[in-house]
């Protein structure tokens, strides 16, 4: 499997929702980005990390990985590998057994932040869902196919409410390939 290193260049809020923000990660050369959306609480998390607070150091994640490492010296990874059901999965990965643990992409940048983890994404998903990283972009383009249906529904009647009726199809469409039982 060919893949790409991430780095957390920031995290925001979404315009409009109070549920929701935005983790963006860019490649080694700062060209692409992929964004993903997390909920409030992992945003608290990860920003709280982000700035240093000392607190931190004496909360759950951080003593957990503390006393791993003490008990054994694990060679740890994070891949972000697929989408499904309107969001990004991730694996973390021990490196000398190949055991893996699938987990939400969101909280594989918490970890990778607590932890000094390297993150990683798949070649051909960074191919598909990254878009050229702009320094001084005002907005970022969220590929629909990572948006939870609660998400979808509400931008669909935001496009419908502005008219913009090519955007309401996609999105609608969307929400009917979701709902299409898959053939197992």
């Amino acid at each position: 499997m060919f893949r790409t290193r991430l780095y957390l260049k920031g995290i925001s809020e979404i315009v409009g929702n109070i549920e929701m923000s935005i983790i963006v990660l860019v490649d080694e050369n700062q060209e692409r980005q992929l964004s993903i959306v997390c909920d409030k609480q992992t945003e608290y998390q990860i920003s709280m990390r982000m700035s240093g607070m000392n607190i931190t150091q004496k909360m759950v994640p951080e003593v957990l990985l503390g006393m791993i490492r003490k008990i054994g010296d694990y060679r740890l990874e994070l891949i972000i590998n697929t989408v499904s059901d309107g969001g990004y999965n991730a694996l973390l990965v021990n490196k000398d057994t190949m055991d893996m643990v699938s987990m939400r992409a969101s909280d594989a940048v918490l970890l990778s932040l607590i932890g000094n983890i390297p993150l990683f994404v798949d070649e051909s998903l960074m191919a598909r869902q990254s878009v050229p990283f702009r320094e001084d972009a005002k907005g970022m383009a969220i590929p629909v196919n990572v948006l939870d249906e609660n998400m979808l529904t509400k931008a669909l009647e935001k496009a419908v409410e502005e008219e913009n009726y090519e955007l309401a199809s996609h999105l609608r469409d969307e929400l009917k390939r979701r709902k299409i039982p898959s053939s197992r």
